[in-house]
């Protein structure tokens, strides 16, 4: 009994997580209530409560049970070196833009963290931590582009912090133009292209560092005796 028991709470938090999705993706986290989720998922009210502390729990709850695309680019860079960095940075950009694309509920937790949602007051500390994702996917980027330019693929004054700001907003801003038109084309057919683009355009014409150059600065005349 007690196992049964268990299997349906879990079943019960997968229905709330489940239709936390939906009415959050339809009316935006501000403007929903835990009636409306717990309506939406069949269950009574104090059903939320059980599972979650509250809207910020359900919230946070709902975004990591889903792995964004650029956050299956983080773990998948990870530490390794490769052979042809350049060829991994593609294949890795071109599988989060897939994972996009045929994945509807990365689709609906994308949409509903970055279109959907306003990240202060009790939801704040998921900003932080989208922030720090964020933060932790352009370091593991650099490191590509930086293996890039050891091993010989660009030039040896590129910018990779530059670059990877570059790659970055490429590849996300894809990511939420197509969230907003799905019609507009097929995301996972056109990924390879994208990117190709992109890569091209790095090999073609990376950002360069630029050398400060110090001013001048005069001897000061002598003071009069």
């Amino acid at each position: 009994m007690a196992r049964k028991t268990k299997m349906q709470a879990a079943v019960t938090r997968e229905q709330l997580l489940d239709a936390a999705e939906r009415v959050f993706r339809e009316q935006g986290v501000a403007h929903t209530s835990l009636t409306e989720v717990a309506a939406s998922a069949g269950v009574t009210r104090g059903a939320v409560y059980w599972h979650f502390r509250d809207k910020a729990d359900l919230f946070a709850a709902m975004c990591e049970r889903a792995t964004l695309p650029l956050d299956s680019l983080i773990s998948e860079a990870g530490g390794t070196t490769h052979a042809d960095p350049l060829g991994a940075l593609r294949a890795l950009s071109v599988a989060a833009l897939k994972r996009l694309a045929t994945d509807p509920r990365a689709q609906a937790v994308f949409e509903v963290i970055f279109l959907k949602t306003e990240l202060t007051g009790d939801l704040a500390p998921i900003a932080g931590r989208r922030e720090r994702e964020r933060c932790d996917c352009l370091v593991h980027v650099e490191r590509l582009i930086q293996q890039a330019v050891d091993a010989g693929q660009l030039p040896v004054d590129t910018d990779t912090a530059l670059a990877t700001r570059l790659m970055h907003a490429y590849v996300a801003g894809i990511m939420r133009e197509w969230v907003l038109d799905k019609g507009a084309y097929d995301l996972a057919a056109c990924a390879p292209h994208f990117i190709e683009t992109i890569v091209a355009g790095l090999l073609a014409s990376p950002p360069r560092r630029v050398e400060r150059i110090r001013p001048r600065v005069r001897p000061r005349a002598a003071s009069a005796a």
